[in-house]
C-alpha cells in the first residue's frame, strides 16, 4: 500500500531543515531585510510551492490510497475518513501515513493483497486462476447477511430477469424452484419446448450441458438454461420416481400471459360451467388489464363464483399485485410493509372493485412467492376468499434492484412486509384454510385434488373426510364457524421463490 508523506523543501545548508515552518532570517540592521535575506525568502516559498505540488500529484495518483478514497467519494461513495498525511517524528526515519481502519479504501485494499498473494503462491494455481475472485468476494459479503433474497447478478443475468416482467423471453418454457439446494421444476409451461421434451413437475436437475447443478443460485440456473431461440439444452433430471434422464429441450420464444381464464372440469371428470377459472402465473405491468377482461366475461357469462390459482405464482411487480389485489375488496389495507428504522408504510385500496361481489376460493401451494402470498392473505383477512392448498413459500422481503457500474445489480431487501392483520409472512408463509396436498403423480394423472376441493367447497359439497381419502398428505381444516365468518390459522414453513427459464 502506497504511504502518504510530508516531503520538507531543499536547502542549501548541509544539514536538514528543522520540524516546525521554515521562517526566514530577519536583518536586526535599521534597514530592513538584505537582499540576501529577501532572495533567501523567495527560494524558500518556491520550494515550499515544489513541495506542495509534489503532495497534490501524489494525491491524485491511482496508485494511492488517499486518490483512492477520493474518485470513491465522487462516485456516490461517502468513506468514513480520508486518510492523512503525517509529519515526521524526532526520529530520523520517517512515518508512514495513518490510515483509518474504518475507510472504505483500507478496509478492502487487503483483498487485493489477498489475490496478488494467491496468484503468486498458491500450491494449485489451476484453481485460483479458474475462481472468479471478484464475484467469490461479493458473494462471500452477501452470503454472511444470512438474507436469501438479497442476491448479486450480473449484466446479462439481470437481463433475463428482467424479461419475466415483461411477459416473453427465450428459454424453455418452464418455471423453476430452489428447494433444500436443489434445483426443481415447479412446472412447465402447457405446450411449451419443456412439456413437448418431456420435463414434469417435481423435476430435479442435476446438470445443464454437463455441468453439475449443485451450489448453483436460482438466478445462476436461470440464467444457464435461457438462451436463443432455435438451440439445445441437454439436462439431466431426476424424475419423482427417481428415474434419472438426459433431455435435450430446444429452446423458443416463450409468451407467457399473466392471467388466463382455462377450462376445469370436477372430480367426476365432468366439465365445469358454473364457477369460473383463473390462473395467476406472475404479476406483471399487464395483470390488471389482463384480470379485467377476464372478469367482464365472466359476468357475462353469469358466473357468481371464482377460483383463483396462484399456485407456484413467484410473485412480481408490487403495484400490480395491489392493484390486482384491489379488484376484489372493496376497499380496506392490502399490505402493510416496515422498512429499516421501523417506518410503517400502508397500501390500500378504494372503494369498488370489478370483482368485489364474486364469492372466491384460493389455491396456494409451497411454490406461491411474494405476490402471490400478499394476495392469498388480504383476500383471506378481508373474509373474501377460502385458501385451499398447501403452505406457501414465506418470502416477505421486499426487493429493489440497484445497478452497479459495470452493469451488474444488487438485489438488495429494503423493507419486509406484513398481512393487513399485522402477521409475518417472511420465512413463516400463509397457511391454508383447507390444508391439503397432491401427490407426486397427481397431475399427470389428471388428479388436482385442491381443485376438486375447491370446486366441491364453491358447490357445497366439501366433504373433509372424503377430501383426507383423496390426498396422500393433508390435514383437511373445517374452515366454517358456527356463525358462517371464515377462520384462520397461524402460518408456517419456509422455501424459496420461483423463477422462469
Amino acid at each position: 500500500m502506497s504511504e502518504l508523506r510530508w516531503e520538507p523543501p531543499p536547502s542549501d545548508s548541509g544539514g536538514g531543515p528543522g520540524r516546525g515552518a521554515v521562517v526566514p532570517e530577519r536583518s536586526a540592521g535599521p534597514d530592513g531585510p538584505s537582499r540576501w535575506s529577501i532572495a533567501l525568502l523567495v527560494f524558500v516559498m518556491i520550494g515550499a510551492a515544489f513541495a506542495l505540488g509534489i503532495g497534490v500529484m501524489r494525491v491524485i495518483d491511482a496508485s494511492d490510497d488517499y486518490g483512492r478514497v477520493l474518485r470513491s467519494s465522487r462516485d456516490g461513495g461517502s468513506p468514513a475518513t480520508i486518510p492523512a498525511a503525517v509529519q515526521p517524528s524526532e526520529g530520523d526515519d520517517e512515518q508512514p501515513g495513518a490510515v483509518d481502519d474504518g475507510g472504505r479504501a483500507s478496509r478492502f485494499a487487503i483483498l487485493d493483497e489477498i489475490v496478488e498473494v494467491l496468484d503468486k503462491d498458491f500450491v494449485d494455481p489451476a484453481k485460483f486462476e479458474a475462481l472468479d475472485a471478484r464475484e467469490a468476494a461479493i458473494n462471500g459479503i452477501i452470503d454472511a447477511l444470512e438474507d436469501p433474497h438479497t442476491v448479486f447478478i450480473d449484466a446479462e443475468r439481470y437481463r433475463l430477469a428482467s424479461e419475466d416482467i415483461g411477459g416473453s423471453f427465450e428459454g424453455i418454457g418452464a418455471t423453476v424452484n430452489q428447494v433444500d439446494g436443489a434445483i426443481v421444476i415447479v412446472r412447465p409451461f402447457r405446450n411449451s419446448p419443456a412439456q413437448q421434451a418431456g420435463i414434469r413437475a417435481g423435476d430435479v436437475i442435476l446438470e445443464v450441458d454437463g455441468e453439475s447443478t449443485e451450489g448453483w443460485s436460482l438466478e445462476q440456473a436461470v440464467a444457464v438454461i435461457r438462451g436463443p431461440k432455435g438451440t439445445d439444452v441437454e439436462l439431466l433430471v431426476r424424475h419423482a420416481d427417481g428415474e434419472e434422464e438426459l433431455i435435450i429441450v430446444t429452446r423458443d420464444r416463450i409468451v407467457v400471459p399473466s392471467v388466463e381464464s382455462l377450462p376445469i372440469t370436477d372430480r367426476g371428470g365432468n366439465p365445469v360451467a358454473d364457477i369460473g377459472y383463473i390462473l395467476i402465473s406472475q404479476f406483471t405491468e399487464d395483470t390488471r388489464g389482463e384480470l379485467l377482461e377476464l372478469l367482464d366475461g365472466a359476468r357475462n357469462a353469469g358466473l357468481t363464483q371464482l377460483i383463483i390459482d396462484l399456485r407456484g405464482n413467484p410473485g412480481g411487480l408490487l403495484n400490480a399485485t395491489v392493484e390486482t389485489t384491489g379488484e376484489f375488496i372493496d376497499e380496506g389495507v392490502i399490505l402493510r410493509q416496515i422498512d429499516r428504522d421501523g417506518n410503517e408504510e400502508i397500501f390500500r385500496d378504494d372503494s369498488g372493485g370489478a370483482g368485489v361481489d364474486l364469492e372466491l376460493v384460493v389455491l396456494i401451494n409451497e411454490h406461491s412467492a411474494s405476490g402471490s402470498e400478499v394476495m392469498a392473505a388480504a383476500l383471506r383477512d378481508h373474509g373474501r376468499a377460502v385458501l385451499v392448498g398447501t403452505t406457501t413459500t414465506g418470502k416477505g422481503t421486499v426487493n429493489v434492484p440497484r445497478r452497479l457500474s459495470d452493469g451488474s445489480v444488487l438485489y438488495v431487501s429494503i423493507a419486509r412486509y406484513l398481512t393487513p392483520e399485522n402477521a409475518p409472512v417472511e420465512g413463516v408463509g400463509i397457511v391454508p384454510d383447507i390444508e391439503i396436498a397432491i401427490p407426486d403423480t397427481g397431475f399427470e394423472a389428471g388428479q388436482d385434488i385442491q381443485l376438486f376441493v375447491a370446486i366441491d367447497y364453491l358447490r357445497g359439497e366439501y366433504n373433509p373426510n372424503a377430501a383426507n381419502d383423496d390426498a396422500a398428505e393433508s390435514e383437511p381444516a373445517n374452515v366454517e364457524a358456527e356463525d358462517g365468518e371464515q377462520q384462520s390459522t397461524e402460518p408456517e414453513g419456509q422455501s424459496q421463490s420461483d423463477s422462469e427459464e
